[in-house]
């Protein structure tokens, strides 16, 4: 029988090899079953992966588990004992401690002062605070001093810290959600490595991930999802991120690979010599940055997150004037313009933090399609909002871009990150947009959504459309992009060619391991060399 296809098993063991056992775990929303009758079992001293599509119910179970929710019916039990969760601090009494996709570090506090926050009653708030700081951090191999300043440190450095924070409260079960989404080859490495250590050491791990290869290299035994129930309990070793992803979403592992060249030699984004202060010290975050992206064409921008990749995106949208340096939207100078006048010439917009600056999480549906689009069709008619036709766009958008949802009217935050991330996308190409700014389309999003957004990005390319592309996944940028771009320190290095640059040698870039090679002011590239297949967008199975 194919790992596609197996049963769930129960482990040959006893209940005291389990750290977490969850029998029937039900919960229930107004429309829907986010979980029916979980089953999850996760063995002392190991990496468990839990996997599965968005909106399978993952995220959910999890905070069941942390006492954020409580279930409607089944049991959990730690260590043995069967226990009530009915908050995060029961849960941290029975030492489980979480790890969420998105940090919650204060910037301008130190790693000892972001630890002890809420936690000032076990070690006070120095010299023995900052022991426990060092003597946790040399026990599991997370390199974190005490008295630097969050502020200062990259993305790998928080994760750890986060980490940190957990064990320092005497967490021996980890839940960590998404945790390599924002990290490079070189940090996810690190990580696993940090796991490892924490495994060796007696405690469990237990995380949520998409990216499946990572998962499979990791992890000791591994939970599916689907549709809220469990549907397998797989041994990494029997199985690969093909089948894997099958038992997901019951279709093969997909691929961001692009199709034959189209990039033209019309430029429809051009930015010269573009300087942004406003750094620590007013610093230059920006540093001469020149970029030129054509129609059809996709530039991606590879970097460790920090390394002006955000600033650039409110520069060229508009939520920032350059302090010098000029950005020019075919032939027109945008540097001075509104956000609302560049949306208005054509520049759609994927934002990176889809809830703080994409939707209104307790808005229904029909009213995020209206947002930055509030002065266009079919939104309004003459100087009012035209509810009506509004709500008939959102169906349309729900239909044609598969957003998984029992009602236009229902909440943005009651949609699971890939659908949510699917009606954004609908929103801005409802527009016919010349340039699109996508900062991370597909973070936090499962492989059937993610196949879905890359198939969206790859047609309007085919149309024309000129893509800044911003991503941490390299697979994406190596797929997806006709040229990559290295951002370090505010700017643009290397014309890295996608059909020959490896992930270590970005990764080297993105960090300031290597120096970046090629020539920045290069003209793109429109061999069709590097892009395989037809552009009737099939393709070859990854």
């Amino acid at each position: 029988m194919t790992a596609a296809s197996s049963p769930v098993s129960p482990a040959p063991a006893t209940p005291a090899d389990f750290a977490v056992e969850l029998h029937g775990i039900t919960k229930r929303f107004p429309g829907v079953v986010a979980n029916k009758d979980i089953e999850l079992s996760v063995r002392r001293g190991t990496v468990h992966a839990i996997v599965g599509e968005n909106g399978a119910g993952k995220s959910t179970l999890m905070k069941i588990l942390y006492g954020v929710q409580q279930p409607d019916e089944g049991t959990i039990s730690v260590n043995g004992r069967q226990l009530v969760l009915k908050s995060p601090t029961d849960a941290i009494n029975a030492g489980i401690g979480m790890v969420f996709q998105h940090f919650m570090l204060a910037d301008n506090f130190t790693v000892l002062e972001n630890v002890v926050l809420g936690a000032e009653k076990l070690h006070g708030i120095g010299d023995d605070a900052r022991a426990e700081i060092r003597r946790i951090s040399d026990a599991y191999g997370l390199d974190v001093e005490p008295d630097d300043l969050v502020a200062d440190l990259g993305v790998g450095a928080r994760q750890r810290i986060e980490i940190l924070k957990v064990l320092y409260r005497g967490a021996k079960i980890l839940i960590l959600d998404e945790p390599t989404a924002v990290l490079v080859p070189q940090e996810v490495t690190e990580l696993f490595d940090n796991l490892r250590d924490l495994k060796a050491e007696g405690l469990t791990v237990m995380f949520i991930s998409h990216k499946l290869d990572e998962v499979l290299s990791v992890a000791d035994e591994i939970t599916v999802i689907r549709r809220g129930t469990t549907v397998a309990a797989v041994d990494p070793a029997t199985v690969n991120a093909r089948q894997l992803a099958e038992l997901m979403v019951g279709s093969a592992l997909p691929s961001p690979q692009t199709e034959e060249s189209t990039v033209t030699d019309r430029p429809l984004l051009t930015i010269t010599g573009v300087d942004l202060s406003g750094g620590p010290g007013r610093r230059k975050v920006l540093d001469g940055i020149d970029l030129t992206i054509h129609a059809g064409e996709i530039v991606g921008i590879a970097g460790v997150e920090g390394n002006g990749q955000a600033e650039l995106v409110e520069v060229v949208m508009g939520m920032r004037e350059p302090t010098a340096g000029l950005v020019f939207l075919g032939d027109t100078d945008i540097s001075d313009w509104q956000v609302r006048e560049i949306r208005e010439a054509g520049v759609g917009y994927i934002p990176e933090d889809r809830h703080r600056h994409g939707l209104l999480l307790e808005a229904p549906l029909w009213e995020n399609r209206i947002l930055g689009h509030q002065t266009e069709p079919p939104n309004v008619k003459g100087p009012l909002i035209d509810a009506k036709a509004a709500k008939a766009d959102t169906q349309r958008i729900v239909g044609a871009y598969d957003v998984r949802t029992p009602s236009i009217f229902v909440t943005a935050g009651s949609l699971s990150g890939g659908n949510q991330q699917k009606l954004i996308i609908g929103r801005e190409m409802s527009h016919s947009p010349k340039v699109l700014v996508a900062a991370h389309p597909t973070r936090g999003v499962d492989v059937g959504a993610q196949a879905a957004i890359w198939d969206l990005i790859k047609q309007a390319r085919r149309g024309g459309l000129a893509v800044l592309l911003i991503s941490a996944d390299l697979e994406e940028l190596v797929g997806l992009s006709d040229t990559i771009r290295v951002i370090l320190r505010g700017k643009l290095s290397g014309d890295f060619d996608p059909d020959t640059v490896t992930r270590e040698e970005l990764g080297s870039a993105m960090t300031g391991a290597a120096g970046a090679s090629g020539d920045a002011g290069a003209a793109p590239r429109a061999s069709a060399a590097r892009h395989t297949g037809s552009t009737s967008g099939e393709e070859n199975p990854a």
